[in-house]
């Protein structure tokens, strides 16, 4: 979370939250989610306005697929793990153990990966749960970010 939006290249408002875009070389590189302190600002560039229809399109029908080019960094397994969140298809999870067993790995390392994500909502983090609940989001079990999960489940049809 920021505490400022100087760092951001566009706030973007959702039902959900606030939303701070990164981009670098004109590619979209980091989403945070922000406290609603901030003012939306959606600059006139083809590259931000593509990006913020699309998550408006996705906040008018939960199974709207993104297709954006990103720049997201990470490790190799971070990758892995990403790709992996983009296939659970809107309205559906996976247990941070499930994709565990699909890489090959451990659960801990999965919700590591989810963790680090730069741009949730786009890679759907929200759609790793835990096998006894809905888990943690963005860092936190409980408080404004599992909310925020909560709330993106429920817009996909899931109660938590």
């Amino acid at each position: 979370m920021a505490d400022n939006n100087s760092k951001f290249d566009a706030i973007i408002e959702t039902p959900f939250t606030y939303l701070g875009l990164v981009f670098e070389n004109n590619i979209l590189s980091g989403i945070e989610f922000l406290r609603p302190e901030l003012k939306t600002n959606i600059p006139d560039q083809p590259e931000i306005k593509k990006v913020a229809n699309q998550i408006l399109s996705y906040i008018n029908n939960s199974s709207y697929q993104f297709d954006l080019p990103m720049q997201t960094k990470g490790t190799g397994f971070q990758q892995r793990v990403w790709k992996e969140m983009c296939l659970i298809p809107s309205g559906q999870v996976k247990t941070y153990g499930e994709v565990a067993d699909i890489l090959s790995s451990s659960p801990r390392a999965g919700g590591n990966a989810c963790r680090a994500n730069p741009v949730p909502l786009i890679i759907p983090c929200h759609r790793i749960v835990s096998a006894a609940g809905m888990g943690g989001f963005a860092g936190s079990t409980s408080g404004y970010f599992t909310d925020i999960k909560r709330q993106l489940l429920r817009h996909e049809g899931l109660e938590f």
